[in-house]
C-alpha cells in the first residue's frame, strides 16, 4: 500500500465515545439547562446529510489536543483553526491526564478541560468530543492511567475475535443503509518515533485529498491540525517497541509551535472553495527568540542526590519490583544490590525472561559506568567488580505502549536479573521523585556546589557516564520590548535525557537518536524578573563529562530541528526526511 494512498478514505477508530455537539449544549447537558426544542441536530437519511436546527449541515474540523497545548496558547491556535474556515475542533480526553493518582483529580491550569470548551464556544466552534476511557493519540498508555496496572492479572482493551473491516460495515449498512458521509481522522501527516526519519506527508496531496472528500459533501476532521508537544513523560509508544519523541508536531497544518505553515494556507484554499471563511486577519506565528548558549555545570550524579530524589526512602525486596508495585508511574526507578561474586568482565549480567528491561537501564558497578540494557531480549551486558560491589541499575520509563495487544506496559525491571546464570536478589529500590526535587531545589541545587568530581563517580574511559543532573541560568535581557518570546532548546554534544526550566518538564532529548534535536520552549514558562533556571538529566554522556572542558552549554534558537538526524559523522545531513514506511495500524484498518 501507497503511504498517502489512505489519507482520504481511511477512518482512525480508536474505542471511544463520539458526540458532535455545539459547545454551549455540551456544558448545558452536564448541568442539564438547556432547552432541547430550540436546539437540534439530526440526521436526514433520505438525503444522506445532517440536520443541525432544522437546517442542512455538514462540519469541517479539525483535531487539537489541550493537553499538549499550553493553557497560555490555548486562544491563539484555537482562533488559527476558525480562521481556516473549520466550523468545528475534535477533542479527546485523556483520564491519566486527569486521575494521575486514584482518587486524585486536577482540572485546573493546564487540566482545565471545561474552560477549553468554553473557548471553543466563544469562538463559534462546535466540539466533538471524544472522552475515551482509551483515546491512543500517542499518548501514555492511550489515555489509560497507569494504576490500572496495579491488578497485574488487568486485561485492557479486550474484545471478540474477527477484524473483517468489510464485514463490519456490511453489518453496518444492514441497520443504516444511509446516511451522512463522515471521515473522522483524515491524516494531515503522521506520527514520529525515535530513531526513524521525521515523518511527513505532502501539502498537495493531502489538499487534493481534501477536495475530492468535500466536493462529495462528506463530513471531515482534519488529524492532526495542530499537534503540540509531549512535555514531561506523556508520550506513548507502539510495538516492536518505538517510543515516541517529545514534539509531537505531526507534520500538521499548524506546527507544533502553533506557526501558519504551507499546509495551513493550502487546506484555508480548498476549504473556502466550498464554504465562507472568516475575513479579517489571521494570527500570525508567535515570534521566537534566539537567547544563546547558557554554561550548565555538574551538580550530581543521580546515586549522590538520592536523599533529595527520594526523601521516603527505598523500598527492600527479595526480587526486583515494577514501577506500579512501589507506586512510581513515571520517569525513574534505582535498583540497588551488590555483586555475589568477583566479575573480571566477562560475566553477563542480562534479564532472565524475554524484553524484563522496560525500558532502559543504566547499569554502575561502584559508581564506574558499566553500559546500557534495553528491551531487547539479546542484549547482554558484560560488567567488571568485586564481590560486594554495588550494583546500581537506574531503569527508565520510556513511554507506555499506547495501542495494540501490548497496552498493558508494565515499566522497571519486571522479571528477575542473572548474573553469570546466577539470579540476583536483596534489592533496594528507589522511586524517584524527580518533579519534586527539581521543583523545591531550584535554587538551592546551585548552591550545593557541583558535588563531587572524582573519577569513579563522574568520568569513565566508557562509551558512558554516570546518569548526573547538570543546573544553571540564564537572564533575559530587559531592555528589549516584547520578551520573553518562545524558543528552541538544543543540546550539541549531549546524548539523551529530561530537561527542565524553571521547574517546568519540557520533556526528553534525545539528538543522538534523532529526529527531534530542538524542544520547543513556550514563553509562558520564562521570565524577565528573575534567572531561568534549567535542570538537565543527562543519562548517558555528555559534551563535558571527560574532564576536559569544566562547563557544558545548551544553546536557545529561534528555529526548530526536527526533521534531522544523525549521520556516520556525527554531523546533522541538511535534509528534510520523508517517512516511506507505514505504520503496523494502517493494516488493521
Amino acid at each position: 500500500m501507497e503511504r498517502f494512498l489512505p489519507i482520504a478514505v481511511m477512518l482512525r477508530v480508536p474505542l471511544c465515545t463520539l458526540l458532535l455537539l455545539p459547545a454551549p449544549l455540551l456544558l448545558g447537558a452536564a448541568h442539564g439547562v438547556y432547552n432541547v426544542s430550540r436546539r437540534t441536530f439530526e440526521l436526514d437519511y433520505s438525503r444522506d446529510r445532517f440536520l443541525k436546527d432544522g437546517l442542512p449541515f455538514r462540519y469541517i474540523s479539525g483535531s487539537i489536543h489541550y493537553f499538549r497545548i499550553p493553557r497560555f496558547y490555548w486562544e491563539d491556535r484555537l482562533l488559527k483553526m476558525k480562521m481556516a474556515g473549520l466550523n468545528a475542533i475534535q477533542m479527546y480526553v485523556p483520564w491519566n491526564f486527569h486521575e494521575p493518582r486514584p482518587g486524585q483529580y486536577e482540572f485546573s491550569g493546564d487540566h482545565d478541560v471545561e474552560y477549553f470548551i468554553h473557548l471553543a464556544h466563544e469562538l463559534g466552534l462546535l466540539v466533538i468530543l471524544r472522552p475515551g476511557p482509551y483515546i491512543c493519540a500517542e499518548w501514555d498508555m492511550g489515555g489509560l492511567p497507569a494504576w490500572l496496572l496495579e491488578k497485574e492479572s488487568i486485561v485492557l482493551r479486550s474484545s471478540d475475535p474477527g477484524n473483517n473491516i468489510t464485514q463490519a460495515f456490511l453489518t453496518q449498512r444492514k441497520f443504516e443503509p444511509r446516511g451522512p458521509l463522515i471521515n473522522s481522522e483524515f491524516y494531515t501527516g503522521w506520527l514520529d518515533h525515535w530513531g526513524e526519519p521525521h515523518s511527513t506527508v505532502k501539502t498537495e496531496i493531502v489538499a487534493a485529498s481534501l477536495y475530492d472528500l468535500l466536493a462529495r459533501g462528506a463530513s471531515v476532521n482534519l488529524y492532526m491540525f495542530i499537534g503540540g508537544t509531549n512535555f514531561a513523560y506523556w508520550n506513548g509508544a507502539n510495538m516492536p517497541y518505538a517510543a515516541q519523541p517529545t514534539s509531537y508536531d505531526y507534520d500538521a497544518p499548524l506546527s507544533e509551535a502553533g506557526d501558519l505553515t504551507e499546509k495551513y494556507f493550502a487546506l484555508r484554499n480548498v476549504i473556502q472553495k466550498f464554504k465562507e471563511v472568516p475575513k479579517g486577519p489571521i494570527p500570525p506565528s508567535t515570534p521566537k527568540f534566539a537567547y544563546g548558549k547558557v554554561a550548565l555545570r555538574k551538580f550530581k550524579a543521580v546515586a549522590e542526590a538520592l536523599d533529595i530524589l527520594c526523601p521516603n526512602g527505598p523500598v527492600k525486596s527479595l526480587y526486583p519490583l515494577t514501577f506500579t508495585q512501589v507506586k512510581q508511574y513515571f520517569g525513574y526507578v534505582l535498583y540497588r544490590t551488590t555483586l555475589p561474586e568477583d566479575c573480571n568482565g566477562s560475566m553477563p549480567i542480562f534479564s532472565s525472561s524475554f524484553s524484563g528491561v522496560r525500558d532502559r537501564a543504566y547499569v554502575s558497578v561502584d559508581g564506574v559506568p558499566q553500559g546500557i540494557l534495553d528491551r531487547d531480549p539479546e542484549t547482554t551486558l558484560y560488567i567488571q567488580g568485586k564481590a560486594g560491589a554495588v550494583l546500581d541499575i537506574l531503569v527508565e520509563n520510556m513511554g507506555r505502549v499506547n495501542y495494540g495487544r501490548y497496552i498493558n506496559d508494565f515499566k522497571g525491571l519486571i522479571s528477575n536479573m542473572t548474573l553469570n546464570l546466577s539470579i540476583l536478589t536483596n534489592w533496594t529500590i528507589f522511586p524517584l521523585d524527580t518533579e519534586a526535587a527539581v521543583h523545591s531545589h531550584l535554587g538551592g541545587w546551585e548552591a550545593h556546589g557541583e558535588g563531587r568530581r572524582d573519577g569513579h563517580l563522574t568520568f569513565s574511559s566508557s562509551n558512558f557516564t554516570l546518569p548526573t543532573f547538570y543546573v544553571g541560568n540564564f537572564s533575559i535581557p530587559s531592555g528589549i520590548p516584547d520578551l520573553p518570546q518562545d524558543t528552541f532548546i538544543q543540546f550539541p554534544g549531549w546524548t539523551k535525557g529530561q530537561v527542565w526550566i524553571n521547574g517546568f518538564n519540557l520533556g526528553r532529548y534525545w539528538p543522538a537518536r534523532g529526529p527531534q534535536v530542538t524542544l520547543f520552549v513556550p514563553r509562558h514558562i520564562l521570565t524577565t524578573s528573575a534567572p531561568n533556571n534549567i535542570t538537565v538529566l543527562e543519562l548517558e554522556r555528555a559534551p563535558c563529562s571527560d574532564g576536559t572542558s569544566e562547563l557544558c552549554t545548551v544553546e536557545f534558537v529561534d528555529r526548530p530541528v526536527i526533521g534531522r538526524s544523525l549521520d556516520i559523522s556525527g554531523r546533522f545531513p541538511l535534509i528534510r526526511f520523508d517517512q516511506s514506511g507505514q505504520d503496523s495500524r494502517l493494516n488493521t484498518l
